[in-house]
């Protein structure tokens, strides 16, 4: 059995239950992490044997992160990367270092989405899957519903941060895939669930 085979069971969980994102704290050094887990998407660059992109970011400096492929036998990427990101001191035995590390942190990997996260945790998520969607990361205020041309269906992002930010409108919504969710970074812009209901009916 790999030493983040939880992380095999979790992408399962995640597939089944239509999430592509989901986030754990991590503690090592002394140190808080956050880490996101994403599932591949089609057109992604995905290295050969990797099962999951893991993005590992200091809670208290988000933008000092590191992201790399995984697989069930651990990071896929070398021990100087790894040594670097979380000040790991260089011994003779580096691979038994690294050994402990992966085992260290395969303690902290669930096997199941958690849908009581924190305040923290889901900001990053929110963030993260705002990029992915070439969104400002600042679009957090939904203001509107918007029937997506020829069909197409709303992108996994825009679904799982409308998942995040408002789960009553999206519940729904969420089985119409051809309906997405637009937001503004403007506070100011954002309506309630009544107000959005009411203008995409009345479109």
């Amino acid at each position: 059995m790999g030493i983040f085979e939880n992380l095999k069971i979790l992408k399962q969980d995640m597939e089944n239950h239509g999430w592509i994102i989901e986030a754990f704290p991590f503690y090592y050094n002394n140190h808080d992490y956050i880490v996101l887990v994403k599932l591949y998407q089609n057109g992604d660059e995905k290295p050969q044997y990797a099962l999951l992109e893991v993005e590992i970011l200091n809670k208290n400096n988000i933008n000092n992160n590191l992201i790399v492929p995984v697989n069930i036998n651990g990071f896929m990427t070398d021990a100087r990367t790894l040594r670097e990101f979380f000040n790991i001191n260089y011994v003779e035995n580096i691979g038994d270092i690294l050994r402990q590390f992966n085992e260290y942190f395969s303690g902290f990997i669930p096997t199941k989405i958690n849908m009581n996260k924190s305040s923290d945790l889901e900001t990053v998520m929110i963030s993260s899957l705002s990029k992915s969607d070439s969104q400002d990361p600042n679009k957090i205020y939904c203001f509107a519903l918007k029937r997506n041309p020829d069909g197409k269906t709303r992108s996994p992002f825009n679904d799982n941060k409308s998942r995040l930010l408002r789960p009553k409108l999206y519940e729904k919504f969420k089985n119409d895939k051809t309906v997405s969710f637009s937001y503004s970074s403007i506070k100011e812009k954002e309506k309630s669930d009544e107000e959005i209901i009411n203008n995409f009916s009345n479109n």
